[in-house]
């Protein structure tokens, strides 16, 4: 293993809670555009803690409103999944998500788990701009960085439950899309999961994220309706 991994490795057993240096770190020691860091699916909720830029925090913002990617497809599986051309590896795998990467400046995507033991509760998000194969070393090292990781992230999320840490402070939090649903099932007289698809059915439909619609709920801008058995947009 190369010094500047070791490097990494000692700088994220030292930094357990800080999820931007877990990003910085993985750039430093990969050859890729951007890096996020997430936790996914229902033990921890899905949530971007880290981004390294704005297009990483997109491609997490992507998967989840689609609930289709490799991000998704490495937790449930706790393998590395990755996808050095997702625009052609990925149309029969995940098409809805390899419609929507068709206006980003994203080729390649490489995810990898975030586990302790048998949880699987997130990943790790890598992309580059142009097509890119990670090579065996580099698919290594990733791994290990995850799983380091992943045991911050689990640590930080149990010491939360106990302490009652807000994460309003973090600029990717999904708390918004929670508690737009909330308002949605007192309008609409749904269950919580459905006031979620109603959401998502809504930022589908209009080309939009599932952030800046629930943003729009919450802001009182958007609120929905019964017709029959029809669900509109209030007017």
């Amino acid at each position: 293993m190369s010094d500047s991994f070791t490097d990494a490795m000692d700088t994220l057993e030292r930094t357990p809670d800080d999820p931007e240096t877990y990003c910085d770190v993985l750039l430093e020691v990969l050859p890729i555009t951007g890096a996020s860091v997430s936790t996914i699916g229902e033990v921890l909720g899905s949530e971007t803690l880290a981004a390294s830029n704005g297009q990483a925090a997109r491609l997490d913002e992507l998967q989840f409103d689609l609930g289709e990617g490799p991000c998704w497809d490495a937790m449930r599986s706790a393998q590395a999944v990755l996808a050095p051309d997702i625009r052609e590896s990925g149309r029969g795998r995940w098409p809805a998500l390899s419609k929507s990467l068709e206006s980003e400046d994203i080729s390649s995507v490489f995810a990898f788990p975030l586990a302790v033991g048998p949880l699987r509760f997130g990943a790790i998000d890598l992309y580059t701009a142009a097509p890119f194969r990670l090579s065996g070393t580099q698919t290594q090292q990733a791994g290990a960085m995850a799983t380091v990781v992943g045991r911050h992230v689990l640590r930080r999320a149990l010491a939360s439950i106990g302490d009652g840490y807000d994460d309003v402070g973090n600029a990717f939090s999904r708390r918004l899309i929670h508690q737009a649903s909330g308002m949605v099932l007192a309008q609409l007289d749904v269950s919580a999961d459905d006031a979620r698809l109603v959401i998502q059915g809504q930022a589908f439909s209009a080309g939009r994220s599932m952030m800046d619609v629930a943003q729009d709920i919450l802001d009182g801008r958007l609120r929905f309706t019964r017709n029959g058995t029809r669900i509109e947009v209030a007017e």
